[in-house]
């Protein structure tokens, strides 16, 4: 027996439709990779939110070189080194989505957990816990959650993949949630069992069309929110394997999650596009070439430019590529900088000053279930 999903509410169903039109209002393409400004941003502190959640801490710009396939900075590579293999196993859930001959089975959990993993040997990625475990707060040792034995694994894994490729009218926000759900309280691995059961909700986004990462991922919400993440999941599962227990409270957790990262997102769009409203009209005013308001656009919001990278995404010589990096710098737009990985570019206090005036000020979080009238 697993979880099973509980009956949804009016207000559930509401919540549900008003993410989906704030989706709808955006418009996100749907991705099969992770790709530029502003996903290049956002996707990295995805990538910084996923690793903050297993406990360790990589630094903005060392997530963008995550999600490019770069390398870390020094002093962060033991943080880092998880991060390309959850961004691997994402881009394989894009890649999945949109199969016409998808179905799940034993191999998608293997595969996503491998990659996940690969970095840690010692974890067997790939292969089912042969051991009993226990889940232990740090640096307590309390033990915090109890799987189920390993001899479980196997029936339950079958029938959560028997779940998963049943056709049924259950919300997807709430079928991927309970995916997540059950994965985890399974604890099929030795480790990475949370950022396994986070790859498979959002391949069940995916494959629905929701695949632009604030819609399909909860991480970002979870890493500001981890307590409350540990909080509901002992509310769910009361320490120990019980999938009698009412899921209805991790529902709506990841439902809030959902909400929160839409409206950050609205939110952060609005700011994007006023940022480059103000950047052309920068650009056009210093008599600059065109091609240079993506450049400042990604240093404004806290990229490392290279001259490499910007010949690239600009098509353009070496040659012009650092005559604009110049001009940038001259303008007092860019300041270039050493460091391990060469020269680069980081925003100039005016660019600065023009990010900080296009932002708009920090609202308090709503939580869409916390009135009593939206509590039925």
């Amino acid at each position: 027996m697993l979880f099973q999903t509980p009956p949804i509410t009016e207000r559930e169903a509401e919540v549900i439709d008003e993410i989906e039109a704030i989706r709808r209002e955006l418009n996100p393409p749907r991705l099969r990779e992770w790709p530029g400004l502003p996903w290049r941003a956002i996707n990295a502190r995805l990538l910084q939110a996923s690793t903050s959640i297993a406990g360790s801490k990589v630094l903005f710009e060392d997530a963008i070189a995550a999600a490019e396939d770069d390398e870390p900075g020094a002093g962060s590579y033991d943080a880092w080194s998880a991060a390309p293999g959850y961004c691997a196993a994402l881009t394989f859930v894009l890649q999945l989505a949109d199969a016409p001959d998808f179905t799940y089975d034993e191999g998608i959990f293997r595969a996503l957990h491998y990659m996940i993993m690969d970095h840690d040997p010692e974890k067997n990625p790939g292969r089912w816990r042969r051991a009993s475990i226990w889940v232990r707060k740090e640096p307590s040792g309390e033990i915090l959650y109890t799987p189920p034995p390993p001899k479980s694994i196997r029936a339950l894994m079958a029938e959560l993949i028997g779940s998963l490729n049943e056709k049924n009218d259950v919300p997807v926000l709430i079928k991927a949630a309970m995916a997540h759900l059950n994965l985890a309280a399974i604890h099929p691995f030795l480790d990475g069992n949370g950022r396994t059961a986070r790859a498979l909700q959002t391949l069940v986004l995916a494959q629905d069309g929701i695949s632009a990462p604030p819609f399909s991922s909860i991480d970002e919400y979870l890493s500001v929110n981890n307590s409350a993440y540990d909080k509901v999941l002992d509310e769910v599962d009361g320490g120990a394997w019980q999938p009698e227990r009412d899921a209805r409270p991790w529902i709506r957790f990841c439902l809030t999650a959902h909400y929160y990262q839409a409206t950050m997102l609205r939110r952060r769009s609005g700011e994007y596009d006023r940022l480059w409203v103000e950047l052309e009209r920068e650009v056009t005013r210093r008599g600059l070439p065109d091609r240079t308001i993506a450049a400042l656009a990604e240093a404004a919001i806290g990229r490392r430019l290279t001259s490499p990278e910007y010949r690239s995404a600009a098509g353009v010589s070496a040659r012009e590529a650092n005559r604009d990096l110049k001009c940038l710098v001259d303008a007092g737009l860019l300041v270039a900088t050493r460091h391990e990985r060469g020269l680069g570019y980081l925003a100039a206090d005016p660019l600065k000053a023009m990010r900080a005036q296009t932002r708009e000020p920090d609202a308090p979080h709503v939580d869409p279930f916390a009135t009593s009238s939206n509590r039925s």
